[in-house]
């Protein structure tokens, strides 16, 4: 989850200015990274934290948890060596030593080159899945095995029970199989047998093979964020490679070929060709080609087979207008040069969009907001989400809807900055969000006078809405702008956060130089002066969730920053439509919810799955294991059975945004594929209820006597904020 404020840069520079004066350390692979990683974390962080003892155990656990938290690699032996290190990782970090991380890296090396051969002789054999024999999977696992013997011996059953897992899925699909011809492809049980056990020993090669991969400068990452994670889980260390990739999440575009590539067996492997990007205007490049070599114009190729996909994309990525040229394997075998001119490639997915939603014959609007996106570096020539929503919602005005739902789940934030700006779009001048570091508190107010939408507003949040999202949800909230419908809470994540480079030259383990580190620096807080850090927001309308037993957000992880309150800022609610429907819709929806037979299934399942997640035995014997999944089947069969579907009359695209692509089927699909998924969509339905309560004149109200009772409740809410 990430949230960004460009104009938290002067406060950044005001820091590496201290940062650069206080670190005289010589930029070598350790002295020079440990020295000004610390250095940034002491002077930069929110709440910095002293490099003692507590800080020692604290890496010591993190390091341990990030690299083996299901106790799979290290045992009890293990462990008692490494704790000689448990009190001095501060004074080696001091001293730019990497000691304890070396030590720790070398056993788990040794370990996987013991395991490999084991595991390899495990499944070489078929299992017999006849016994009594049984295995417990547990949500936290909190003790190591004494030993190697011991270790080795929960791997038996381990390597048994994911490959009975695959074996009974195969068997399964096999059995319900009903046309001729995919009863005619049907393989004997003992070749299905063994293809579930080689299917886990491919998972295990290819995870020893990527851990094994990891270079100096990878190594030096994970010790890094190992450090940075436990002044809280959003302080991460980006190497130039990462802090690239993140720059196209927050940008939406890039610099490239426009290939959504992965690593398969060693190959670099094309998923996915992004819809007018320089190789799909090439052509030949296709999804499945395998990338064998990558030459920079005609210059000499460089074999890419087994190397890290990183370091392969660093390759294929390069300026616009320069040529790459791809040796590719097709999936018949044979095998091409492609050469491809970079170019700008433009991810439309990561933009706001939106789409038209009829019920009853009434037009509602949808804008979908995958991220609080903003092109930083353009120096305002760039592509920002509030501009952009701005102009879907000038769109959906022309259109004629008599409201909209802003879907903003699973956004996981982005820009501060964006999100200030968008709550301005719904209001007009007043406070979004309060801001608090080290110099105070300050609040950051929409200046703009202008309320670009007045009309009824429903935003759509859920467990993974976090930070702008939380922002801007919480401020309509406040301002009893918007009814807030979703999961019990959003993710719970209140702290800001900005990009303070690494200073030291380029060196050979970190040949573009450190990089940079994500760290928080501030703290934000609702207008009405509650943060939403752990607590996220909770709806208006609550949905019931197949995982509301089960914890989730920012309360799950580890090293967070505690909730806390602060003095309300001067504002006061704004609702200038229909604002005593706006009242019962949040009424109607919530005794809707509660008569809902659908998520009546979905609260009897969340009570089941908690119960599952604390811990389950499951039987290695294939009769009785086969009787537990169809058990646990038959525990999701209502809710599969209920076959969801819209009560919305149709969703579709705008006509504005068909009609610029008209004639170009693959745009086209674009434009309406992404609605699909809304058709099966019971958040929608909700939120779109919650529109029609509000605009529909046929509606019954409240009476009289109830508005004013209302009116004056809402005054002496607004009088104490004051």
């Amino acid at each position: 989850m990430r949230l960004t404020r460009w104009v938290v840069l002067s406060t950044t520079s005001c820091i590496l200015a201290l940062f650069v004066f206080c670190s005289n350390k010589k930029s070598g692979e350790s002295d020079g990274f440990l020295g000004h990683l610390t250095s940034v974390l002491t002077f930069a962080h929110y709440q910095p934290l002293e490099i003692n003892d507590s800080l020692s155990v604290k890496v010591y656990d993190n390091l341990l948890n990030n690299l083996d938290r299901d106790k799979h690699f290290f045992t009890q032996e293990d462990i008692k060596k490494l704790e000689a290190y448990k009190y001095s990782i501060d004074d080696q970090i001091k001293a730019g030593r990497f000691d304890f991380f070396d030590t720790t890296w070398t056993i788990l090396n040794k370990r996987m080159g013991q395991l490999q051969p084991f595991i390899e002789k495990e499944l070489g054999s078929p299992y017999k899945y006849d016994g009594n024999e049984s295995y417990t999977v547990t949500e936290d696992v909190n003790t190591y095995f004494v030993n190697t013997a011991a270790l080795e011996a929960d791997w038996k059953k381990w390597l048994k029970f994911q490959s009975l897992e695959r074996f009974e899925r195969k068997l399964d699909a096999q059995a319900k199989a009903k046309d001729s011809a995919a009863v005619a492809k049907q393989k004997p049980v003992d070749t299905l047998e063994l293809a579930a056990r080689k299917e886990t020993q491919k998972f295990y090669t290819d995870w020893f093979k990527r851990l094994k991969k990891m270079d100096r400068k990878d190594q030096i990452a994970l010790y890094g964020n190992a450090i940075a994670e436990v002044y809280d889980p959003h302080t991460e260390f980006f190497p130039p490679e990462d802090k690239d990739n993140f720059d196209i999440g927050m940008r939406g575009k890039l610099e490239g070929i426009g290939a959504t590539l992965t690593e398969r067996d060693g190959y670099i492997k094309v998923e996915r060709i992004v819809v007018g990007s320089p190789s799909y205007k090439q052509g030949e490049l296709k999804a499945g080609d395998l990338i064998l070599k990558v030459a920079q114009g005609s210059g000499e190729a460089v074999d890419v087979v087994d190397m890290k996909l990183d370091d392969a994309i660093q390759l294929i990525r390069g300026k616009k207008g320069t040529e790459v040229r791809l040796t590719v394997k097709k999936p018949d075998g044979k095998t091409v040069v492609i050469p491809i001119v970079r170019d700008e490639v433009v991810i439309e997915e990561s933009y706001a969009r939106s789409g038209i939603v009829m019920l009853k014959g009434v037009k509602y609007g949808l804008i979908q907001l995958p991220s609080f996106y903003a092109d930083f570096a353009a120096r305002g020539r760039g592509r920002h989400a509030s501009e952009d929503v701005k102009n879907e919602i000038e769109k959906l005005k022309e259109a004629g809807v008599q409201g909209i739902v802003l879907d903003l789940r699973n956004n996981g934030g982005g820009s501060l900055q964006d999100a200030i700006d968008m709550g301005g779009l719904f209001i007009p001048q007043g406070p979004i969000v309060q801001v608090k570091d080290a110099r105070g508190i300050e609040v950051y107010s929409d200046q703009n006078k202008e309320v670009n939408y007045s009309g009824a507003l429903v935003i759509l949040v859920n467990t993974y809405s976090a930070s702008a999202s939380e922002i801007l949800a919480a401020a309509m909230q406040d301002y009893k702008r918007a009814v807030i419908i979703g999961t019990k809470s959003t993710f719970g994540k209140g702290t800001v956060q900005t990009f303070i480079p690494l200073e030291g030259g380029a060196t050979e383990v970190f040949p573009r130089g450190y990089g940079q580190l994500k760290i928080t620096i501030q703290k934000f807080y609702r207008i009405d002066g509650g943060t939403t850090q752990l607590r996220g927001v909770i709806p208006d309308v609550i949905l019931p969730d197949l995982y509301d037993g089960i914890e989730q957000g920012e309360k799950e992880m580890d090293y967070h920053l505690a909730y806390d309150k602060i003095p309300a800022a001067m504002y006061l609610p704004y609702n200038p439509y229909k604002s005593d429907r706006f009242h019962l819709s949040i009424k109607e929806a919530n005794a809707r919810v509660a008569k809902s037979e659908y998520y009546g299934l979905i609260k009897d399942r969340a009570k089941q799955l908690a119960e599952q997640r604390k811990g389950f035995t499951y039987s290695l014997n294939l009769e009785q294991y086969k009787a537990q999944e169809e058990k646990l089947r038959n525990l999701d069969k209502p809710i599969k059975d209920y076959k969801y579907r819209t009560i919305c009359d149709t969703i579709m695209p705008l006509d504005i945004d068909m009609a610029a692509v008209r004639g170009d089927k693959t745009k086209e699909a674009i434009k309406t594929d992404w609605l699909k998924r809304y058709k099966e969509d019971a958040g929608l339905d909700q939120a779109v209820s919650i529109l029609e309560t509000w605009v529909n004149p046929a509606v019954a109200v409240p009476s009289k006597k109830g508005k004013a009772a209302g009116k004056k409740a809402s005054e002496d809410k607004a009088g104490k904020k004051k």
